[in-house]
């Protein structure tokens, strides 16, 4: 059995890490390239890296963030945010991240994750998916919809036809973030994780909602996901990433030891 991860995820707006609530009312934490630094000595097993204002901007990602994080960093790192073109993933790769994630560009032009795998590899492709719990209905028969533009544009996307149709086009693994639990420390939303996992032949990163220990335990078991993303728990200091592997080894789920 793989080992599951934990992947710590610096949001980034104006070159600083932020956190808000359901998409809304963030607030600057921090240093990406320090923070990042201090979860690798931690023992993170990778590091998502999202520039959320790049989209909704319009602007190209911040690439030279991007190069000093993948500097301070020698384990798997993950960036998404205004990622449009394949000359875009390129400009992420050679600046020293493993994968690109993308997601509304992915909506609009799904090419991108054929072109996107060919050119670099499944293992580099990362789709990201925003989505919130709508009523169930035909167009959207799995009570999921697929919203894009940092969570302001919906799309009428069921998520898990969208889900299979990105592995289908050479999408190597999902990061699966609810909005409905994203920044509440209430627990992820484990029916979706459930549902996207199962329905999926790729790795899972389950994203929103973590605030205590028994909630990634909850995900990585009853929710199937493969990894685990933790934001507000570790960037305001409630826990390490020692406590949660600690924790998770303690209940026989497998991680990387890392001390």
């Amino acid at each position: 059995m793989l080992s599951k991860r934990i992947i710590p995820c610096l949001d980034v707006r104006d070159g600083k890490t932020t956190k808000g609530i359901r998409f809304r009312d963030n607030v600057d934490i921090g240093d990406p390239v320090e923070m990042a630094r201090f979860y690798y000595e931690e023992g993170a097993d990778e590091i998502v890296f999202y520039d959320i204002t790049a989209s909704s901007d319009r602007r190209p990602i911040m690439i030279d963030v991007v190069r000093r994080v993948a500097e301070t960093i020698f384990i798997p790192f993950s960036v998404g945010g205004g990622i449009r073109t394949l000359d875009d993933m390129r400009e992420v790769l050679l600046a020293g991240a493993e994968k690109v994630s993308v997601n509304s560009a992915a909506v609009l032009n799904p090419d991108i994750l054929c072109r996107g795998a060919e050119s670099f590899g499944s293992q580099c492709v990362v789709l990201g998916m925003d989505v919130k719990r709508v009523a169930p209905s035909t167009r959207i028969p799995s009570g999921y919809e697929i919203v894009i533009n940092g969570g302001r544009t919906a799309t009428g996307m069921d998520a898990v036809w969208w889900a299979r149709e990105a592995q289908r086009r050479g999408a190597g693994e999902i990061c699966l973030n609810s909005i409905d639990a994203d920044g509440t420390q209430e627990g992820y939303e484990l029916n979706l994780t459930r549902l996207i996992s199962t329905s999926v032949g790729i790795p899972v990163i389950a994203s929103g909602g973590a605030g205590r220990l028994d909630h990634l335990l909850d995900v990585l078991t009853q929710g199937h996901a493969d990894a685990a993303l933790v934001a507000s728990m570790v960037h305001f200091g409630t826990y390490t990433i020692r406590q949660i592997k600690e924790f998770l080894m303690g209940r026989g789920v497998k991680v990387r030891r890392t001390w």
